[in-house]
């Protein structure tokens, strides 16, 4: 008898359309999932050395005002199937045709150090808290905003690759990607998916709630896109990011598939998708990323037709490093005028900030803005919405948490907002390391414009200081009052929240 390896993970990839995935041992013929009764045929999509990778889409849409509950279980070889927790039956909350739905958003969920997993006494103490939540109000979104697995150790778990490292540079662009290596990296980013969401805590959630999730840098590596262009298009980068992005596919898109990828050539992986008055729109910060672009110009071709396409309702913008965060320029420049300036300065070149990137932030920016004032264009239009149109970018990265917003006074006034949520799991700079980060850095208010009319700052959030260092997740939700509420919960006890009008 087969059994599950990893599952399931549920997903949303439209407003109606729900996808499920799960892992089997490799000798299983046929999988399928029991919905409310129903029994749907899933579909082999990959095999893996862990077994084999199942997908399975169907319509549900909601039938009455009120939440419905949805059960599934999976059978495999016609039998019922048990995940490692040793469930063998499923349910998800289906809102109601009015609900206001809540929506969970996290990123960060793991550890890019060893050290910081052995010295976190609870790691997914926050998993937990996310649970606690779903029981007493439930999630109908879950959003993932990058880092959903650490691969950092490939460095030195990966033979081929520890010994590869070890070579100097000249060499090391030299070299050609084994057979070898390219499976010893499949079987890495295989296994650290397996066993990262293969703990209970993040299981449980996954399969009781929809997710949509883009990845960041540390899905494939560290500072991916911020390398040096020899390194980054040498034949072993290319096959970890290869490996990394087939992964990413599978576990995170539920395959190359999703109905909601903007690319379906996959040159990139941004995606949109509507529910329940939010339009949803993921940039892929990544895929194209190098020293001087964070996205193709193809890519930019295919984002600005969605954000032309988003012409009503409430705008939520996934990018996984704040485009509102505190200057970092002084640092890079500093780091720029040192022998060890390719060493130390990936994670700062990754900022949007940095000197590189700031036109193509400025584009960003200038975008939203755009489509905020068609939005409210379209709003006004419509006598029978009296309310403005909310536009937040969410983002992780950073290890903290904060609020930002970007304000245009060119026309009335205009706010754009930005939600940094960080992380989940990752623990936060310690007090040292955060003076660190003070004293290179600065967090004054930007201006975009020479009339002074754009600017953007960091604002405090009710109930918290400016920067939440500490675990976190938040949550979104419309009130009665017409706000877009956002909230922090904290693993230090605060909860703050901000009220987006």
């Amino acid at each position: 008898m087969t059994s599950l390896v990893m599952g399931p993970l549920l997903g949303l990839e439209s407003e109606t359309q729900y996808s499920l995935c799960f892992m089997t041992e490799a000798g299983c013929k046929r999988a399928a999932v029991r919905i409310n009764g129903e029994v749907l045929a899933a579909s082999k999509q990959a095999d893996t050395p862990k077994g084999a990778f199942w997908r399975l889409v169907w319509q549900a849409s909601p039938k009455s005002k009120a939440g419905t509950t949805i059960d599934y279980e999976i059978l495999l070889d016609d039998k019922p199937a048990q995940d490692l927790g040793g469930y063998d039956k499923w349910q998800f909350y289906l809102p109601g045709k009015k609900e206001n739905v809540l929506i969970g958003y996290a990123s960060c969920n793991g550890f890019s150090d060893f050290k910081l997993l052995t010295s976190t006494p609870a790691p997914y103490a926050m998993w937990d808290k996310l649970a606690a939540e779903h029981k007493a109000h439930p999630f109908s979104l879950l959003l993932m905003g990058g880092d959903q697995v650490y691969a950092d150790s490939l460095w030195t778990s990966v033979p081929t690759i520890k010994a590869w490292n070890e070579l100097d540079r000249t060499e090391k662009v030299k070299r050609k990607a084994t057979r070898a290596m390219v499976e010893q990296l499949d079987r890495f980013y295989c296994e650290l998916y397996c066993k990262q969401w293969g703990r209970l805590e993040v299981a449980f959630m996954l399969a009781r709630v929809p997710s949509a999730m883009m990845w960041d840098d540390h899905d494939i590596f560290d500072g991916w896109g911020s390398y040096p262009a020899d390194l980054q298009g040498c034949e072993v980068y290319q096959a970890i990011y290869a490996a990394a992005a087939k992964y990413f596919r599978l576990f995170q898109l539920r395959t190359g598939a999703n109905t909601a990828l903007l690319d379906k050539a996959l040159n990139h992986h941004s995606w949109r998708l509507g529910f329940r008055g939010y339009q949803i729109l993921a940039l892929d910060n990544r895929a194209t990323r190098t020293l001087t672009q964070v996205m193709s110009r193809s890519q930019w071709d295919q984002v600005n037709e969605e954000l032309a396409g988003c012409s009503s309702g409430d705008l939520l913008v996934m990018t996984g490093v704040p485009v509102v965060y505190r200057d970092f320029s002084f640092s890079e420049a500093a780091l720029d005028a040192t022998p060890w300036e390719e060493e130390l300065t990936d994670d700062l070149k990754d900022h949007w900030r940095a000197k590189a990137h700031e036109g193509e932030r400025a584009r960003l920016i200038m975008r939203l803005l755009d489509n905020a004032k068609l939005r409210r264009k379209n709003a006004k239009a419509d006598k029978g919405s009296s309310l403005e149109p909310k536009t937040l970018i969410l983002s992780g990265d950073v290890h903290v948490g904060c609020l930002g917003v970007i304000q245009d006074k060119r026309e009335g006034v205009l706010n754009l907002h930005q939600l940094v949520s960080s992380g989940i799991v990752h623990p936060c700079p310690t007090q040292f390391q955060w003076m660190g980060i003070l004293a290179m850095t600065n967090d004054n208010p930007e201006y975009l414009d020479e009339s002074r009319l754009i600017r953007t700052e960091l604002i405090k959030p009710f109930g918290a200081p400016v920067y939440l260092r500490t675990r976190n997740f938040a949550t979104l939700q419309m009130g009665t009052d017409g706000k877009l509420w956002a909230n922090w919960r904290c693993e230090n006890g605060l909860d703050a929240s901000y009220p987006l009008a």
